[in-house]
């Protein structure tokens, strides 16, 4: 929109990369990128079934449009989302010092094992 921005947009990612590592693709998803462009723009996110609750309450937080309400830009700052019912179970001191343990670990055979990743037609095939 042509508005430029400042610190809110670190919310608005990081509503994005909570959305992504939860579902596996990102919330304004769409192969055409004018359609991308819409739905970021409309503010209006699907989530898939089995979304878990919290999670889809904070990154709501996170993804709205009007900074006035968006989370980490209201008066309390980034206490908003450290007090959030979704973080109730993530220690956040662990969290910094890198001693939580991954929720998931991908069994990989090496690091040219890509089994878990997503296979995209070659862009560069003419």
């Amino acid at each position: 929109m042509n508005k430029g921005h400042g610190k809110p947009v670190d919310w608005w990612t990081l509503g994005v990369l909570l959305y992504e590592m939860i579902a596996g693709v990102d919330p304004f998803c769409d192969e055409d990128p004018l359609k991308i462009y819409q739905k970021i723009i409309s503010g209006k996110v699907l989530f898939p079934v089995g979304f878990d609750l919290d999670a889809k309450s904070l990154v709501k937080h996170l993804l709205t449009s009007d900074l006035s309400k968006r989370y980490g830009n209201l008066k309390n700052g980034v206490k908003d989302i450290k007090n959030h019912r979704f973080m109730n179970t993530t220690n956040l001191t662990h969290l910094l010092a890198k001693k939580l343990c991954s929720p998931f670990k991908p069994n990989v055979k090496g690091p040219s094992d890509t089994k878990h990743f997503q296979t995209y037609e070659d862009s560069r095939k003419t």
